[in-house]
């Protein structure tokens, strides 16, 4: 039985960068903390993760493989890590705060009646054996700290908290076990996944060029595509632009959608709300471009630009273009 145990995923394609995030984040926890994993997944791209997770820290590594695990299907992942935990009865469950984790961690922590800390950016433990944690609030703008006892606890990490560890393998195992799931009894089914183009890469990608509700419309949206295409990075947008179906809701980058921690965020037409910036306080760089000097996004940002994204998104591109040659 381990102490910390994470939840790793590999559904319908290579394992999480999220997982391995976990593994940083058990770190954290102590110098001798070590970290087991559950794996959960199906497909072509779960063969290699179990050896992936080996690679950067997972002391043992309990693979479950069944033709339900894959994308969407948060029932058929809280059935297969519930078994698993029920055997191993970590103290520490470390779960991502992505879109099945937020599902799957209040589940877990009731099924267990463990204590609960969700959204967390830095995890440390404290004599005694408790757990103390932080999280964003106010849209990122301040640090709540959360404390647990030393009884079983799950954890949700934020995605982007914590570092991909560099790969440090252990002399651990790698055991199939095996799960009973029964598709025909899961309360939701997946039946179809449609993947939007942008939402590959978005959270990984080194440059991302965000939209809001100053862009006026769908059509902004085309200049910034270009400029994202230029720099090597990707789209995304805050809820104002979703909300009105202007670009798909995966785009949707804040505290209800995705966290972001490019070398590069330009913001452009973006006002700054909190719950936007929450989810791109983790980025190196933030431009803001926006026509309002008064915007709330000048006070993250690390360059501002006053004036109209139509003017001045043509001339960087511009620029771009020179500087690359073209």
């Amino acid at each position: 039985m381990g102490e910390v145990l994470i939840v790793a995923t590999a559904l319908d394609g290579p394992l999480a960068r999220t997982s391995l995030e976990l593994l940083a984040a058990a770190r954290a926890l102590g110098p001798g903390a070590e970290a087991d994993a559950v794996l959960v997944g199906h497909g072509p791209g779960f063969a290699g993760a179990a050896e992936t997770l080996r690679r950067h820290g997972a002391a043992a590594v309990f693979r479950c493989d069944h033709p339900a695990l894959t994308a969407g299907q948060t029932d058929a992942v809280l059935a297969a890590v519930e078994q698993v935990l029920r055997v191993q009865q970590p103290r520490v469950l470390l779960v991502s705060a992505d879109t099945i984790g937020r599902e799957l961690a209040p589940r877990l922590a009731y099924r267990l009646g463990a204590a609960l800390l969700t959204e967390c950016v830095e995890v440390s433990a404290v004599e005694g054996g408790g757990i103390v944690a932080r999280r964003q609030i106010y849209g990122g703008r301040a640090l709540a700290t959360l404390a647990a006892g030393n009884g079983p606890v799950v954890i949700s990490v934020k995605p982007h908290a914590f570092e991909v560890p560099e790969p440090a393998a252990v002399a651990g195992k790698v055991e199939d076990v095996a799960v009973d799931i029964d598709p025909a009894a899961l309360p939701a089914r997946v039946r179809e996944v449609v993947r939007e183009q942008a939402e590959v890469g978005l959270e990984e990608a080194p440059v991302v060029v965000g939209g809001g509700r100053g862009l006026g419309s769908v059509e902004g949206f085309t200049m910034l595509t270009q400029l994202a295409s230029l720099l090597g990075g990707a789209v995304g947008a805050s809820r104002p632009p979703t909300d009105a179906g202007w670009v798909p809701v995966s785009w949707q980058i804040g505290q209800t959608g995705k966290t972001i921690r490019p070398a590069l965020y330009i913001a452009v037409g973006i006002s700054g709300a909190t719950q936007h910036v929450a989810g791109v306080t983790g980025s190196r760089t933030i431009v803001a471009i926006n026509r309002d000097p008064e915007a709330p996004i000048f006070s993250v940002a690390h360059l501002g630009i006053v004036g109209d994204y139509r003017e001045v998104i043509p001339a960087i591109i511009n620029k771009v273009k020179e500087a690359q040659g073209g």
